[in-house]
């Protein structure tokens, strides 16, 4: 409830902090773009979930299962659905809902998840250090530099490690009782490590690039949509993704933060804020609203579809 509230607060708080003359002229900044442009972010932004269902095949077919690919896409539809509620719960649906289909069971399929979320960190790094050399002072400034975001990876990648290392601490002889716990821990390192059985590494790659690159052209394509924003460059586009992409990790989905920061780095380099809030709010809205009919629709069709398992 802590980061929905948050969020809630923030939209209160943008709305209040702006004259109603200001209100009126991001409406309709926002009633006017164009639809073609926000038809095409959407399309790029499914594009992308259904390369992450596909790539998740590469990482399950070392453990010795090969998912559905109508289950996997599903799944992943889930799991941004569950995080717009409960942030990062969706890791876990995700992995629930294959485990129930599939019969995959929970702990290998974590442990695939695991290993995406390192990829994904380390793919969302190198855009924030692009960002952080792109922008140059002013965004270091703005990001807190970089010794936080080195931190926190630390964190994680340490986190990561226990897990591998955890159930070869656990004496099975001397604590029988722990057998169960040790097994549960053992499938996540086997999940984990399935990266190294890939066997066609080119093509899980390709995904992952390809995934990263519809996140930023979802987003960059929105300029199109407005005029003013239109002579925005690539540069500012990217570093305007990386503010509204940190933004989702601190509120549900970015619920609030995600136009506020969008704006706060779109009006730095030329364009009126009014219209930096209006390009916020679309992106955001857009993405969230297909996440809710397809998320949504999966939840109603997973079951039918799989009515004789």
């Amino acid at each position: 409830m802590i980061p929905l509230g948050l969020g809630v607060f923030l939209i209160y708080y943008s709305l209040s902090t702006i004259t109603a003359d200001q209100r009126t002229l991001i409406w309709s900044f926002i009633e006017q773009a164009h639809p073609i442009p926000i038809l095409i972010s959407i399309i790029f932004g499914a594009l992308s979930h259904i390369s992450r269902a596909y790539r998740w095949k590469f990482l399950l077919n070392p453990l010795g299962y090969h998912p559905s690919f109508i289950n996997l896409t599903g799944a992943v539809l889930v799991n941004y659905l569950s995080n717009l509620g409960i942030p990062r719960s969706g890791d876990v649906l995700r992995v629930t809902v294959i485990s129930a289909y599939e019969k995959i069971p929970f702990s290998k399929g974590l442990g695939t998840v695991i290993s995406e979320r390192v990829i994904d960190l380390v793919m969302m790094m190198l855009l924030v250090f692009s960002a952080m050399y792109l922008g140059g002072d002013w965004v270091q400034e703005q990001l807190g530099g970089s010794t936080v975001l080195l931190v926190s990876f630390g964190v994680f990648i340490g986190l990561v490690v226990a897990i591998m290392a955890f159930p070869f601490l656990i004496n099975t002889k001397r604590f029988p009782y722990l057998a169960r716990i040790k097994n549960f821990f053992l499938n996540i390192f086997q999940g984990i490590v399935s990266i190294r059985s890939i066997p066609n590494a080119l093509a899980f790659w390709a995904h992952t690039v390809f995934i990263w690159l519809m996140y930023v052209l979802m987003f960059w394509v929105i300029q199109f949509s407005l005029p003013e924003a239109a002579l925005l460059s690539p540069q500012v586009a990217l570093i305007g993704f990386v503010a509204g992409g940190l933004s989702i990790a601190v509120t549900n989905g970015g619920i609030g933060l995600y136009p506020i920061a969008v704006a706060a780095v779109l009006s730095h380099y030329g364009i009126s804020y009014e219209m930096a809030l209006a390009y916020g709010w679309i992106a955001w809205s857009t993405q969230t609203l297909m996440i809710l009919l397809f998320g949504g629709l999966s939840f109603v069709l997973l079951p039918a579809f799989n009515r004789k398992k």
